[in-house]
């Protein structure tokens, strides 16, 4: 049965609407030294489970992310889509901070952490069952598709839950500084910032000697490699899992991320980052 004449217009003009707005969704990017590139890695708390609200989803012009599908579109909770879970993350609001603080950049963040997953499968051709991926092939893939428009200019980290134990957490430095210098080389960037942030310090559960070993390991990062920072977790609140941070805190953890960013490349170099590329 054919839709009457009526019916027919209204569906035109709806399918046109649609069409409007997703042609509104799709941004314009920045010059390649203007659009700022940062890869999230990890596990679940840089993925982020806290929970979503219209303000997570407001959008700015000055910060994208690299959605599934490899396209960039105005960075909105959840960035990531490691599983049907994923929520407010650290991402966007540090994503904001640096826009804000880098007059001419467009932020663009490559989402690639996956939840659950241990140290020894960020490695070539590793696959990871419960999310059916290969979180470093993935993450590689995703980044040299955005290398195409935009400059790295650092990688941030949050992972460690899951080695926590008596088998990896004792090699657990080895293995991270690894990670740091393999994406290093893959990328091209033999001086990226690496950014790992702290896993949840939470009261009401108590951390064991493996957790203290493996958060060791991140808080002696940067006095072990180059170019690194370590962001503490201090006060920030779990959703009730005692494990993953809520959205408040997510939030405060993206602001804690830009604040270590931006001071460690003043340290490491005393021009602006905007000012550097517009040099170029």
């Amino acid at each position: 049965m054919k839709p009457s004449p009526p019916l027919l217009s209204l569906l035109v003009v709806s399918l046109w609407l649609l069409g409007g707005i997703a042609g509104a969704q799709t941004p314009k990017l920045s010059a390649k030294e203007q659009f700022h590139l940062f890869l999230l890695v990890g596990q679940s708390n840089m993925a982020g489970r806290g929970v979503v609200t219209p303000r997570d989803q407001e959008t700015s012009p000055s910060v994208l992310m690299l959605n599934k599908a490899g396209e960039w579109v105005p960075a909105v909770d959840p960035l990531h889509f490691d599983k049907p879970v994923a929520g407010v993350g650290l991402g966007r609001t540090f994503g904001r901070e640096l826009a804000a603080a880098s007059r001419g950049v467009t932020i663009g963040l490559i989402p690639c952490a996956v939840g659950g997953s241990p140290i020894d499968t960020w490695q070539p051709g590793v696959f990871y069952d419960p999310t059916k991926s290969h979180p470093w092939d993935d993450a590689l893939r995703r980044a040299k598709i955005a290398l195409q428009a935009g400059t790295l200019q650092g990688i941030l980290w949050h992972q460690g839950e899951s080695d926590s134990n008596a088998g990896p957490a004792p090699t657990y430095e080895a293995r991270l500084h690894d990670l740091v210098a393999r994406l290093r080389v893959e990328l091209s960037a033999p001086a990226v910032p690496f950014i790992a942030g702290q896993m949840g310090k939470f009261p009401d559960a108590p951390w064991n000697e493996f957790k203290t070993q493996v958060d060791r390991t991140h808080r002696e990062l940067p006095r072990k490699v180059k170019v690194t920072a370590f962001v503490s977790s201090e006060g920030l609140q779990h959703k009730g899992d005692k494990v993953h941070f809520d959205a408040d805190s997510c939030r405060e953890f993206g602001q804690r991320y830009a604040a270590a960013y931006l001071k460690l490349t003043r340290e490491n170099n005393p021009t602006p980052p905007a000012r550097k590329s517009a040099a170029k």
